[in-house]
């Protein structure tokens, strides 16, 4: 007999009930039909595929372009019992076989994919050996060039319903307009798909743009007026560690995280943030993904997001408790031009793809038309530096041949090296005295890296090269060597960074069949920085009801009441009332809305709303029984 989506929810997940509109689309994934379900940030998508899996008989097929997220749903699974399994690019020819025996054989019921390794074509025979009971795609936005993050390999994705026609599919995304919505449904090849669509709209989230020439003040100011958990996100890695390091200057506990980081540093900086050490947590959109925080109370962003999408994914974040919770973005007149300028910097060319592309199949020796079936590993800022080549606009190149399927870049997670010296001063001489070829690499290590004495401390061995004008090769030995003779403890990192080539070595091909993508990412990025910009500087219309008709939702009728320009315009037409609730709050303190109604006998909505504008604004406040005062009393 199967087992209910209610019965999994509360005894596996321990959850009371669904959330809207949870229920209703697991009923129509059981039900085998095709399902497009676009839900806001935490309301729940993963559950929607997890659970009719539990139910199902056979294996739920997951694509996902998200290698950490995949790692942490498994870790969640395997920790409620449920069997999973992702495959990994770093996986050989012959674990890929085991993984499918296993597959067949034991009882899994979830299989992760990333819409790259499912264009093997061993991947996609062997998938046909299994009993497929739906296949979920996770962030489906990136199938339409008009999503927030677009990804080719997406395109090929067609293949799935062409291989398994009867096979039900269920499409997943956060954010779409109605033009993505339609390319999900036409590039998916879906077959009528019942369209599930939650409003972003939430009454709980003040969403608040402020115009400030000062940035960081008007920061400091918000986050010591609310002083409870808090995400302040920002566009570089740099700007992560020091506005950190300002805010703990301010007496503003924070911590900060970024893509650069090690697992082991990510873990220690969430952990920190979620167990409220440090309240504030200063990160770029890295910052995101598995966050299982229902308290923070507000969301800010001091740069400015690419995209009106990004915007919603990153402010949607704060109050997923259901009480109030504010969303800001700060910004001035030169962070408007920043913001452009960071967006043309951010174009590559034709030219920049060749040279990149050129050098690639230099550093590693590929020949024209060879295959390279090897994992390399790989360093941005050293292949930058042999071949000459500028850090950022080599990123962006090999994030589009990433997303181009032309390579996949992935992170193992590893630790960086890590040395600490366990000889005394009169060790250290002793032995560089006689032994002169090492005594540059030791005084460099204790002038350079504070601490080394007492803790591990991370270092590069490519910077460190630099530092001392040892060869990479050379200084690696000479580590290994007074490790080994108890003068320093050096654990050696493992590569964090791999890089595989997907296809075959064909200079013009290659570079001529990404051409057309170039113009279009191009304008896409364009029309999206403008809607963005026009949301932050117009100042007419409720927010929420840009957001909607940017979105295409109708689920909102009316203003919110409830953001800067709402509150904006209560308070220009309602000062007079404001004035007179506070004057009629100090005569009687601790009484209700509907006493303060039939008191100063104002229109009840006009006092409804003046009194959350007073509530926002902290100048008012409910006590436990929902009863008004002044704050100031």
């Amino acid at each position: 007999m199967q087992q209910s989506p209610e019965f999994v929810l509360q005894t596996i997940w321990k959850h009371e009930e669904f959330r809207t509109p949870q229920r209703e689309i697991i009923e129509s994934v059981l039900q085998k039909n095709d399902v497009i379900a676009l839900l806001p940030t935490g309301a729940g998508k993963s559950i929607c595929y997890q659970i009719p899996a539990v139910i199902s008989e056979g294996i739920c097929l997951v694509i996902s372009p998200l290698i950490a997220l995949m790692n942490d749903q498994i870790n969640g699974l395997e920790k409620k019992g449920i069997k999973a399994m992702v495959l990994s690019a770093q996986m050989s020819f012959k674990d890929t076989i085991r993984a499918f025996d296993n597959l067949k054989f034991g009882n899994y019921k979830l299989l992760y994919l990333s819409p790259e390794k499912l264009q093997s074509d061993i991947i996609q025979e062997k998938l046909k050996e299994l009993h497929l009971t739906f296949i979920a795609i996770d962030e489906a936005h990136c199938i339409s060039e008009w999503g927030h993050d677009f990804r080719p390999s997406y395109l090929r994705l067609f293949f799935l319903k062409e291989t398994f026609p009867s096979t039900s599919i269920i499409a997943l995304t956060a954010t779409a307009t109605k033009r993505v919505i339609a390319d999900i449904e036409s590039h998916l090849k879906l077959k009528k798909p019942v369209v599930f669509k939650e409003s972003h709209f939430r009454r709980n989230l003040s969403l608040n743009v402020v115009k400030t020439e000062d940035i960081k003040t008007a920061l400091i100011h918000i986050l010591k007026k609310y002083n409870e958990p808090s995400i302040v996100y920002v566009s570089s890695r740099k700007k992560t560690v020091d506005l950190s390091n300002f805010l703990n200057h301010q007496k503003i506990s924070a911590s900060y995280f970024h893509g650069g980081m090690t697992q082991e540093e990510k873990k220690m900086a969430y952990e920190t943030w979620i167990h409220e050490k440090a309240l504030v947590m200063v990160a770029t959109n890295a910052f995101g993904m598995g966050i299982d925080k229902s308290n923070v109370r507000v969301v800010i962003h001091v740069d400015i997001p690419a995209s009106i999408e990004n915007y919603l994914q990153e402010s949607g974040r704060a109050g997923r408790d259901s009480k109030s919770a504010y969303a800001f973005l700060l910004y001035n007149n030169s962070s408007i031009q920043t913001f452009k300028q960071i967006l043309q910097n951010g174009f590559i060319t034709k030219e920049d793809c060749k040279k990149v592309y050129k050098n690639l199949m230099s550093n590693y020796q590929i020949a024209n038309g060879e295959n390279p079936e090897n994992v390399y590993d790989f360093n941005l800022q050293e292949f930058c530096n042999t071949y000459n080549l500028p850090i950022l606009n080599t990123f962006n190149v090999l994030t589009f041949f990433e997303n181009a399927g032309i390579l996949s870049i992935q992170n193992t997670g590893e630790s960086r090296s890590r040395i600490k010296i366990t000889s005394n001063n009169d060790g250290l001489f002793r032995h560089y005295e006689q032994n002169p070829s090492s005594k540059e690499l030791i005084q460099n290590l204790c002038r350079n890296y504070g601490g080394i004495f007492d803790l591990y401390v991370a270092v590069d061995e490519y910077e460190l090269s630099k530092k001392t004008q040892i060869s990479r090769g050379k200084l690696i030995n000479l580590l290994e060597q007074l490790n080994q003779l108890g003068i320093i403890s050096y654990f050696k990192r493992k590569q964090a960074t791999k890089i595989n080539f997907l296809v075959p070595r064909e200079d013009l091909f290659v570079i001529n069949s990404i051409q057309p993508y170039l113009k279009r990412i191009s304008d896409r990025k364009i029309e999206k920085a403008k809607n963005m910009v026009n949301f932050i500087e117009q100042n007419s219309l409720c927010r929420n009801l840009f957001l909607q008709n940017y979105l295409g939702e109708t689920s909102l009728t009316q203003v919110c009441g409830n953001c800067d320009i709402c509150k904006q315009a209560i308070y220009s037409k309602d000062t007079d009332l404001i004035q007179i609730i506070v004057e009629f709050l100090k005569q009687n303190s601790n009484i209700t809305s509907s006493e303060l109604i039939n008191g100063i006998e104002k229109p009840r909505e006009d006092v409804l709303k003046t009194l959350r504008y007073l509530l926002e604004n902290r100048r008012i406040e409910l006590n436990s029984h929902n009863k008004i005062k002044l704050r100031n009393e």
